[in-house]
């Protein structure tokens, strides 16, 4: 399994709009392509996630995911803050990568938490904030997957 087979051009936002965590969750459902009701479910399961703990893994990442009937296989996107914003990560700095999952809560291809495991160690790798925050366009993103082989 390869992360960048969950990945598609059309759910990579580099350049998010939003200002507070709530506006970039909200903006971060929106790449997936879900109807308003799932989206508005979604925000609730995400936020509810959210508020047992951050999902900011540090050095300028976060990885907002849970599990929800409003999608019937793994969803994933991404999406960058170049300024960054307060949420609440656990080393306290400004997160600007986002890294968004979904699940169904019955995934028979069990890929949740191995997605969600590829993704943190992906972030770990030392010159990953450095190479996310110099992407140009989605494609260039998919190419940095392909080359860190995870």
């Amino acid at each position: 399994m390869r992360l960048r087979e969950f990945f598609s051009a059309d759910a990579i936002k580099l350049n998010l709009d939003g200002a507070t965590k709530d506006d970039i969750l909200k903006e971060l459902i929106g790449l997936l392509g879900l109807d308003e009701k799932s989206q508005s479910m979604l925000y609730k399961m995400l936020k509810r996630r959210e508020n047992l703990g951050s999902t900011g893994i540090g050095r300028g990442i976060a990885i907002p995911h849970c599990r929800s009937l409003v999608v019937s296989r793994l969803r994933v996107a991404f999406g960058r803050k170049p300024d960054g914003i307060d949420f609440k990560a656990i080393d306290n700095k400004p997160v600007h990568n986002f890294f968004v999952i979904v699940a169904p809560p019955l995934e028979v291809s069990n890929q949740y938490l191995p997605v969600l495991g590829k993704i943190a160690q992906f972030a770990k790798e030392a010159d990953v904030p450095e190479r996310l925050s110099a992407l140009g366009s989605p494609e260039e993103f998919l190419k940095l997957l392909e080359e860190k082989n995870v």
